[in-house]
């Protein structure tokens, strides 16, 4: 059967439209065989997860073994390349944004009920007039004790998006009537710049936790305000900083480093070379800086510490670095999950790369801190191992050494204090910010007419306080040993205490007293 002449220019115009859609789809570099070929390795998964889908005996959850999947093709490319699955995504999201949308609280759930440890400064809790020891029962008439108070729901309750309205109902101690709060919900901080003091009349300091979106502007801002107070030395506290945003870090070296100077060098797989160099005046390009590392400051923390090191700038005092010289970048996988790809090594100034081998698998690597401690590395510089192979020099003439980690230009050993085991825990575990809370519940007027320096100054933590914690932890039943240790932990409950009355610059401030790295500055510091 034919076609009449009349439709041939419509069809005509059809076969056009398609031809013209297929060439977009066609790469003419490619042979006709290669145009043609499925991707065998594709379909493959693809038909597996099929096949279980549809005929396999039993019913499965196909989502699970996708993450399965994933999660193993990635452990055997390297031990950074991690999958994010789509539970996990928002609040990681959350953390490298350094911000999210809420009311701005930090709570723990104390008797099924949700009890404010503190209002985060600038949130709208705090504006509003929201305390620590306020309990939140009802969010817009919904119940968030007793059956309702499970962690994740009241979070993603107190949470929503920017500008929405929230309801509360809060029970004071000393109120007869419960408390109304009509809030909107705003961008909270989560900060990342833990404190920002001056320690001597001419050094300041500096904490920062991680590398988020945020960093810098918080770093910025503490550094200003420093400088406005004319310091002359700065002290910038890295240890314990897992790293993050690559670009937070190079910034804030930006404020060290003069115009022009080298921060990093970042090689892909095509062996595409970037270099980052300081692009603007500095903030603090002349004063002395020392920053403090041990061994868990790891990626951004390092690429900070080798740009100083690397261009003969400051003092790097503390242990060896983690020894992460891997960038990731996050891929979407298109259903809420995400990839954090290893797609370049870093470098730094004077071409070293600080990456640790990882080719005895994931566990070896996660391990190696425990080599590090039976190596007496922790304790003695002399028992850091470095490889002649991988020496480098300094524009001043410095030796430095890749191959894992940055090894400092001030040894200090690791306080043995902090290897006791037990202690470690109750620092550690939450377990002494619970405690703290609920001896403020009975005892938070005795503090309300303390100013927060004060404080500091003159408040000392008893043998007292120290038994009722013991007793509280059930400490002193067990057969743990925690004899001697009493002065550290009456330092820990000031500080937390400090934390949750006034901030945690406060804690900081106490914490760092007679701290060894940060003496050994002062020591430093006093020969000038």
């Amino acid at each position: 059967m034919g076609y009449s002449k009349k439709y041939l220019p419509l069809l005509l115009g059809v076969a056009i439209a398609i031809g013209v859609f297929i060439g977009g789809k066609l790469n003419f570099g490619d042979t006709t065989e290669k145009l043609f070929a499925t991707n065998s390795k594709k379909d493959k998964l693809n038909r597996l997860i099929d096949y279980i889908d549809y005929e396999y005996v039993d019913k499965v959850n196909t989502d699970s073994i996708v993450d399965v999947t994933v999660n193993a093709i990635l452990k055997n490319l390297d031990p950074h390349s991690v999958y994010i699955p789509q539970s996990d995504y928002e609040s990681l999201a959350d953390d490298m944004r350094g911000k999210f949308m809420g009311i701005g609280v930090s709570f723990y759930i104390y008797n099924d009920t949700v009890s404010v440890i503190s209002a985060i400064e600038g949130g709208p809790a705090g504006i509003a007039g929201i305390r620590g020891g306020d309990r939140i029962l009802y969010a817009n008439n919904k119940p968030l004790f007793g059956e309702n108070s499970e962690r994740d729901s009241i979070t993603s309750t107190l949470k929503g998006p920017l500008n929405s309205k929230v309801h509360l109902k809060v029970f004071r101690k000393g109120e007869k009537e419960l408390l109304n709060f009509k809030l909107t919900r705003k961008v909270v901080p989560i900060v990342s710049v833990d404190a920002s003091f001056k320690i001597t009349e001419t050094l300041g300091y500096i904490k920062v936790n991680r590398f988020a979106e945020t960093t810098y502007d918080e770093f910025k801002d503490a550094l200003d305000d420093l400088v406005d107070q004319k310091i002359t030395s700065l002290i910038l506290d890295l240890r314990n900083n897992p790293g993050g945003y690559v670009f937070a870090a190079e910034k804030m070296v930006d404020e060290f480093l003069k115009r022009g100077s080298l921060i990093l060098i970042t090689k892909n797989k095509s062996g595409n070379e970037e270099k980052s160099v300081a692009k603007r005046r500095g903030l603090f390009e002349k004063g002395e800086i020392y920053i403090l590392v041990n061994e868990n400051s790891a990626s951004a923390s390092e690429i900070v510490a080798g740009a100083l090191q690397d261009n003969d700038r400051g003092v790097i005092v503390g242990r060896r670095t983690y020894g992460k010289g891997l960038v990731q970048r996050e891929m979407s996988l298109g259903d809420g999950s995400a990839v954090r790809l290893t797609v370049a090594r870093y470098y730094t100034p004077t071409g070293r790369s600080i990456q640790r081998p990882y080719t005895n698998g994931d566990q070896s690597y996660f391990n190696e801190y425990l080599e590090r401690y039976k190596h007496g590395e922790l304790l003695s510089a002399d028992s850091i191992s470095v490889n002649d192979s991988l020496r480098f020099v300094t524009p001043k003439g410095k030796v430095v050494y890749g191959g894992g980690g940055i090894i400092p230009d001030v040894f200090v050993e690791k306080d043995t204090s902090e290897e006791n085991e037990t202690l470690n825990y109750i620092l550690r575990s939450g377990f002494l910010s619970y405690f703290i809370f609920e001896h403020l519940e009975k005892n938070r007027k005795d503090f309300e007419s303390i100013k927060a320096q004060d404080f500091v100054k003159n408040y000392q933590a008893d043998n007292k306080i120290v038994k009722e914690f013991l007793e509280y932890s059930k400490l002193n039943e067990t057969s743990l040993n925690i004899k001697g240790y009493d002065q550290v932990l009456k330092k820990y409950i000031k500080a937390t205490l400090a934390q949750q009355l006034y901030g945690s610059n406060y804690f900081e401030q106490i914490i760092n007293h007679d701290d060894p790295m940060i003496n050994k500055v002062l020591e430093i510091e006093s020969k000038k």
